[in-house]
C-alpha cells in the first residue's frame, strides 16, 4: 500500500468538530479513489460508502428530485441498501465532476450538515461550468513525490537520511541514484507500485512501466475530445504535445517561455492558444511558472504579465515517457541538454510542497530558474543545475543587483557552502525550500532538519 503524505490534512479535516465537504481535486490517476477510499476510509471509518459517478452515470437521479442533504442520503441508503452513520461513516463522492447536481449539493452539505463526513474528488473539477466556492474545503493531489517515492522504495534508513538531511558523500550515492531512477519512473502510481514491486529483472520492470505510461498517455487524450469537442480537442494535443518539445529544445540554458508560434497552424498569439492552455492548466497537466523581468518584491503576483509564463509537465516520468528517453540514457545522465529534466522536477516538488504557481526571473541574458517567496515575504533566488558544475553568472547578476539576504543553489552534488549567502544543495531537497530555516550544510543545522521530520 502506497503511503501519501496528504494522508495528514485527511486527519486534520476529520478532528474538525464542523467541517465542510472536503473536495479532493487532481489530475486523472494520481491516487485519489485509493487515497481516500482505501488508505484514509477503510483505516478511519467503520465503513465506506463510495458513489463513482464515472463508473455509473445512473447515479444522477439520486440528485434530481431535491439537493437537501437528508432527501439525499435516504436516496443513498436506499440505492446502497445500507444505513449511514453520520458520527462513523464516510460518504465518497467519487468523480463528483461527472455529475453537476452533486456538485452543487455540496453547498447544502457545509450548511445544514456540518458533522457529516462528505469527501468528494474529481479529475476535471477545474473544467466545471459551476463551483460551489467557499462551501468545500478544496485540496490538491499531486503525483508521488521524491519523499513518496522513497517512501515506497521501503528503505527506512535512506528514507530518515533523507528527512534528516545528512549531508555525507554515501547519502548524496544513494539518494541521487534514486533520484534518476525518479526522473524515469515519475510520481505516477501505478508505474510506482510496479516499478517497487521487486520482482523481474531490471529491464522487465522498465518495459512495464514505459507500458503504464503509454496507457495514461492514451487516456488523458481521449479526455481531450470527452471534455472539450473534436476541434478543441486537436488544439489541446498539440499544446501538450508541445510543451516536452519546448522544454527539450533548451539546450544548456534555463528553460524559455512557452513560443505560441508553430503550435497551431495559423495561430501565433496568446490569445488564439489561451483557451488549450487553460485547459490544460485547469486539468492539471501542466503548471505555470511566471518570469518577472523586474525586481522581486512581494506580491510577485502584482509582477506578472498574463501572456508571458514557462510551462513544464506535471510528472516528470511522463515527461520522459513523451520525450522517449532511454532508461539507461536517463541514469547514465549522459544527455547532451539534461537541465530541463532538473528544472521540471523541481518545479513538481515546489507544486506540491509550496504555493502554486511559481516564479522565475530574467533581465536580459541573465536568467534565475526560481524566486521563492517566504512566508514572512522574502523572496530567495534559486538556481537549478543538473550537474555538479555550479557556474552561476546569472545568480552573481541577481545578487549584484538587488543584495538578497540569502540564495540556494540546487545541483547534483552533496550540499555545501559557497559564501555566506550562498548555499548549494543536492537537486533531491527542493522540498525544502519551504523549510529554509533548515538549511542542513553541516552536522549542526541538520538538527533543524531532524527536528523537521519529527513534527511531520
Amino acid at each position: 500500500m502506497l503511503a501519501r503524505l496528504r494522508i495528514d490534512d485527511l486527519e486534520k479535516w476529520k478532528n474538525k468538530t464542523r467541517r465542510k465537504p472536503l473536495l479532493l481535486d487532481g489530475a486523472r490517476q494520481v491516487g485519489k479513489t485509493y487515497l481516500v477510499g482505501e488508505i484514509f476510509g477503510k483505516k478511519r471509518f467503520r465503513k465506506v460508502h463510495r458513489l463513482d459517478f464515472r463508473l455509473d452515470s445512473r447515479l444522477s437521479r439520486l440528485f434530481i428530485e431535491s439537493l437537501d442533504p437528508q432527501t439525499i442520503l435516504s436516496n443513498i441508503e436506499l440505492h446502497l441498501n445500507a444505513k449511514i452513520s453520520l458520527r462513523r461513516d464516510l460518504i465518497f463522492f467519487d468523480e463528483i465532476g461527472e455529475c453537476q447536481r452533486a456538485v452543487d449539493s455540496l453547498k447544502y452539505f457545509a450548511e445544514e450538515l456540518p458533522r457529516a463526513y462528505i469527501c468528494a474528488s474529481g479529475s476535471n473539477i477545474g473544467l466545471l461550468e459551476s463551483f460551489p466556492v467557499g462551501a468545500v474545503h478544496h485540496m490538491e493531489l499531486f503525483p508521488l513525490c521524491f519523499e513518496e517515492f522513497l517512501m515506497a522504495k521501503n528503505n527506512p534508513l535512506l528514507l530518515e537520511s533523507f528527512r534528516e538531511r545528512r549531508n555525507s558523500q554515501i547519502v548524496f550515492d544513494h539518494l541521487w541514484t534514486t533520484l534518476l531512477d525518479y526522473y524515469f519512473v515519475g510520481g505516477m502510481p501505478e508505474a510506482v507500485m510496479r516499478w517497487h514491486a521487486g520482482t523481474g529483472r531490471l529491464s522487465d520492470r522498465v518495459n512495464d512501466v514505459s507500458q503504464i505510461h503509454r496507457g495514461l498517455m492514451l487516456g488523458y487524450r481521449q479526455d481531450f475530445g470527452k471534455y472539450s469537442g473534436k476541434i478543441h480537442a486537436l488544439h489541446i494535443d498539440a499544446v501538450f504535445s508541445a510543451v516536452p518539445r519546448q522544454l527539450a529544445s533548451c539546450r544548456d540554458e534555463s528553460v524559455k517561455r512557452f513560443k505560441f508560434k508553430g503550435v497551431i497552424q495559423r495561430k501565433n498569439r496568446y490569445r488564439d492558444l489561451r483557451g488549450p492552455i487553460d485547459w490544460l492548466e485547469k486539468a492539471n497537466l501542466v503548471r505555470k511558472c511566471h518570469p518577472i523581468n523586474s525586481k522581486p518584491v512581494p506580491p510577485l503576483q502584482a509582477l506578472i504579465r498574463d501572456n508571458m509564463f514557462k510551462l513544464y509537465f506535471f510528472d516528470v516520468g511522463l515527461l520522459n515517457h513523451m520525450l522517449e528517453i532511454p532508461y539507461d540514457l536517463q541514469r547514465s545522465q549522459s544527455l547532451p541538454f539534461k537541465g530541463y529534466i532538473a528544472e521540471n522536477f523541481v518545479q513538481t516538488e515546489l507544486a506540491v510542497h509550496s504555493d502554486y504557481p511559481t516564479y522565475s526571473w530574467q533581465k536580459a541574458r541573465a536568467e534565475i530558474e526560481f524566486l521563492h517567496q517566504c512566508k514572512d515575504g522574502e523572496i530567495i533566488p534559486v538556481e537549478v543545475k543538473s550537474g555538479s558544475r555550479t557556474r552561476a553568472k546569472s545568480l552573481t547578476s541577481y545578487l549584484d543587483r538587488y543584495d538578497p539576504t540569502r540564495a540556494v543553489i540546487l545541483a547534483g552534488m552533496p550540499a555545501s557552502k559557497k559564501s555566506e549567502k550562498v548555499q548549494h544543495w543536492p537537486l533531491y531537497e527542493a522540498q525544502f525550500l519551504n523549510q529554509l530555516w533548515g538549511i542542513a550544510v553541516d552536522s549542526t543545522l541538520s538538527k533543524t532538519g531532524l527536528k523537521y521530520a519529527q513534527q511531520r
